[in-house]
């Protein structure tokens, strides 16, 4: 039981100072130790790396660096480390977005408390929550074609700017492997060039 007392720590960041408070309280309510809170995201990046909490609640939006952004950090850092974003947006393309970037749950901002507390439940407990709001756009769009993972990841990197090279060597992956998977994502969209699947995933809400 000890052990499972210990395991039970979470990161909280949120830029909002009243929020941040509020959130602390909470989940120290709920049995959680709260190893660090903060309002920035390179600084929880940081306090992630170094305190390597069982769950890092973070804020969508934050100074720095995103809870998006954070997440696809996760696995070189702190694989540990189980990342739920609090947000107020509830979009499609950003929630799998958050999905892609290996978030394990997604919790609306307006939804009760007890959404919360259940979140942080399942993903203590292994696993991945979806707040059910977000759960039923999911399921109405879902006439948008099925990219998988990397094919997303290639697709987002391309449309920031870079090269099959450059798609590379952030995803750990050969160019050519890059090439394959922009052709399968072609194929999928129905288009002939890079640039009108990247067009076609951001129209689709397949990237953001």
């Amino acid at each position: 039981m000890e052990k499972e007392t210990a395991e039970r720590t979470c990161l909280v960041a949120d830029d909002h100072p009243s929020v941040l408070r509020t959130l602390t309280e909470l989940l120290r309510k709920w049995g959680w130790t709260i190893v660090a809170s903060t309002s920035d995201g390179e600084d929880a990046l940081a306090k992630i790396e170094q305190l390597k909490p069982s769950v890092a609640l973070l804020d969508l939006q934050l100074p720095g660096k995103s809870g998006i952004e954070i997440a696809r950090r996760m696995e070189r850092i702190s694989p540990e480390t189980a990342v739920i974003i609090y947000s107020g947006a509830n979009d499609p393309a950003t929630v799998r977005e958050a999905l892609d970037a290996g978030v394990r749950a997604f919790v609306v901002k307006e939804a009760p408390l007890e959404g919360l507390n259940r979140a942080l439940e399942t993903v203590a407990s292994g696993g991945t929550y979806v707040d059910p709001v977000v759960s039923g756009l999911l399921l109405r769009d879902n006439d948008a074609p099925e990219l998988t993972d990397r094919e997303r990841q290639v697709l987002r990197l391309l449309a920031d700017g870079c090269s099959y090279d450059e798609v590379g060597q952030q995803l750990f992956i050969s160019p050519e492997t890059v090439r394959t998977h922009v052709a399968k994502a072609q194929r999928k969209l129905g288009v002939r060039t890079r640039t009108q699947a990247v067009a076609a995933a951001l129209r689709a809400g397949l990237i953001t």
